[in-house]
């Protein structure tokens, strides 16, 4: 699959639905239920190896899995790559042409980091530069820019997203992922004010796909939550 294929997925009348996956087995399971695109979650990949989430992986392991995935299916595979595993914007993209170069159509790109296993948003220029530096040398990939506003809970996030996402598409994102905007009001104001598909995130306060759908919202994800209930469950057999 190609990245121009991927990326038709977020322009159709229904929203897509990425099945999020953690190995080469979980990408077959999920592409045998009918998902059109899968996600990785890094979280989840960062907790089979043995790390916390947050960068704590190296580039080269997280290579590893998602060939191994890339290999495992025939639909688009895009890979949660965190803020890129640098600052230097030169460094990220030479680690996102190695994605490429397996066969990943689509990253996300987020701006905030995990600094002593809390959650704090990062530079949007930094990030912007990312962006650019991404695309200046290579085209074939998706690029989600998330915005770590909502998750950081920052006193005006809405506007803060509106801003950052737009700086954003403006250095060449494809598509933006908000993680927590969850009113319908904000998801209306936020697409009003923006031009790139927008990716939101499964929670409980989330409006129903059908209203989604009605709203314009083009991509749906539930990162790790699959990976994380199956670990609950297994603990309880020991």
């Amino acid at each position: 699959m190609t990245y121009t294929n991927f990326k038709k997925l977020h322009h159709e009348s229904e929203l897509l639905i990425l099945g999020n996956v953690w190995d080469a087995q979980s990408a077959k399971i999920a592409q045998e239920a009918g998902f059109k695109a899968l996600g990785s979650s890094s979280h989840a990949i960062a907790n089979a190896m043995g790390y916390e989430d947050g960068e704590q992986i190296t580039v080269d392991e997280i290579l590893f899995v998602v060939e191994r995935i890339v290999k495992a299916v025939n639909i688009p595979v895009s890979v949660d790559f965190e803020s890129g595993y640098s600052n230097n914007p030169d460094e990220v993209a030479k680690n996102v042409k190695r994605l490429v170069d397996i066969g990943v159509v689509g990253i996300n790109l987020e701006d905030g980091q995990v600094k002593d296993g809390k959650r704090i948003l990062g530079d949007a220029e930094v990030h912007k530069q990312k962006i650019e530096a991404i695309k200046s040398l290579t085209q074939d990939i998706f690029i989600n820019a998330r915005t770590d506003t909502y998750t950081t809970k920052h006193a005006t996030a809405l506007e803060e997203s509106i801003k950052r996402i737009n700086s954003y598409a403006e250095a060449g994102a494809d598509g933006s992922f908000v993680p927590l905007i969850e009113s319908v009001d904000d998801i209306e104001t936020f697409l009003k004010q923006t031009s790139i598909p927008l990716n939101v995130f499964l929670t409980d306060n989330l409006p129903s796909i059908e209203r989604l759908n009605e709203l314009g919202v083009k991509r749906l994800s539930h990162g790790a939550k699959i990976y994380e209930w199956l670990i609950k469950q297994n603990t309880k057999i020991f």
